[in-house]
């Protein structure tokens, strides 16, 4: 995946600060407030891009039916525990059909593989 250009950086600074003075303004002073809503703001954003815990501990049970415990890249059954949910465009995020259930060192050695790590 690409970094942002310059240009696309550019861009995005400005809603950076602007992000940064509504919080600011919103904390009315209180450093204690900023810290909770800037980690408030964080998270959701990256659920936005990851989903919610529960939403993709659902598909990873939807995942693990689905492939009958069986991990997608080696014909090794997944532990109870640990299996992990792999990507196979990391932009098109955790769908049914953008993800598979992997062994987390099956994951590895792809993630290694395609210098994702």
């Amino acid at each position: 995946m690409p970094s942002l250009t310059e240009a696309q950086r550019e861009k995005v600074l400005p809603i950076l600060a602007a992000v940064r003075t509504a919080l600011q303004e919103a904390a009315e002073g209180d450093l204690d407030v900023l810290h909770q809503m800037r980690r408030y703001v964080g998270k959701r954003l990256e659920f936005d891009e990851r989903g919610t815990p529960t939403q993709r501990r659902k598909l990873h049970e939807l995942k693990w039916k689905s492939q009958q415990g069986i991990c997608a890249l080696c014909p090794e059954p997944l532990p109870e525990r640990g299996a992990e949910l792999d990507r196979l465009v990391a932009t098109a995020g955790y769908t049914e059909e953008n993800t598979r259930l992997v062994h987390h060192a099956c994951h590895l050695k792809i993630t290694r593989a395609q210098g994702v790590s």
